[in-house]
């Protein structure tokens, strides 16, 4: 089995996909790029093109080799850093990265999407954005209206939308599936420190972590209705008085309550 298969790894070799993912940041000469994964180097380029400053992590080290002699020259001049590692075991920080001073851009493999965005979004120093390649499917459920525990964990940080779709045929190997390009935008924690809109909380937001707590409890039995998977957490005749006072049908499902609502409730219940 080839190395990149093995670590799931699809290299992109279609300039205008990585063209279109550098765009789509909207990337300016004062932005640093953190790119997670450059595998053979085919975004690097593109974002190299856009920034003054790239640093870019690769976990295969046998790649790193490949990709110190392709940009020797960016290495030189200061232009790219490459750094050999797991990005799972790299912060911003360690990175000397702060909130809203820079954006991330990768092709990375599907398998660890969820867990490289939930650590960025969540992450103390926030990217400005993210310009990610990811499976089609993954992208069309973040934006997609029907809510899900990833759609609201993305939502609540930033403005996810799809800006194009990848074929497989332009990925070396080719995955069994279609990718998209998806950005995330005006990433910040606003949401938390925003009152609920037409309510009586004298400009009072909602903690982080009891509103993370809330969701995942509300979508821990899908099948059953929103209320009774609440009322297991903080009773009946509470969860059934916050539904009353946000105006949520008591035979909702967590998938069809909005971001907002979801905002009132925990507030409602803690």
């Amino acid at each position: 089995m080839k190395k990149g298969a093995r670590l799931g790894q699809h290299f992109l070799k279609s300039p205008w996909a990585a063209r279109a993912l550098a765009r789509a940041a909207n990337i300016t000469s004062e932005d640093t790029v953190l790119e997670i994964g450059p595998g053979k180097g085919a975004l690097t380029r593109e974002l190299l093109s856009a920034s003054k400053k790239v640093v870019a992590i690769e976990k295969d080290e046998a790649l790193v080799e490949k990709l110190r002699e392709k940009f020797a020259r960016e290495i030189f001049t200061g232009a790219l850093t490459i750094i050999s590692g797991d990005i799972r075991d790299i912060t911003p920080e360690k990175l000397g990265l702060a909130s809203g001073k820079y954006i991330v851009a990768a092709n990375i493999p599907y398998y660890i999407t969820g867990e490289i965005i939930r650590q960025f979004l969540t992450a103390e120093e926030q990217p400005r954005a993210m310009a990610l390649l990811v499976q089609k499917e993954v992208a069309q459920r973040i934006i997609s209206k029907k809510e899900s525990l990833l759609s609201l964990s993305v939502k609540v940080y930033g403005i996810p939308k799809i800006v194009a779709k990848v074929p497989r045929g332009n990925f070396t190997p080719a995955p069994n599936v279609d990718s998209a390009i998806l950005l995330i935008g005006n990433i910040s924690r606003q949401f938390f420190a925003d009152p609920v809109r037409s309510d009586a909380y004298n400009g009072a937001g909602v903690n982080e972590n009891l509103f993370f707590k809330v969701i995942r409890a509300g979508f821990k039995s899908k099948r059953k209705y929103l209320l009774n998977n609440l009322a297991h957490l903080f009773g009946k005749e509470s969860a059934t008085r916050a539904f009353a006072s946000c105006g949520i049908n008591m035979k909702a499902r967590a998938e069809d309550v909005t971001l907002e609502a979801w905002k009132c409730l925990v507030l409602k219940l803690t």
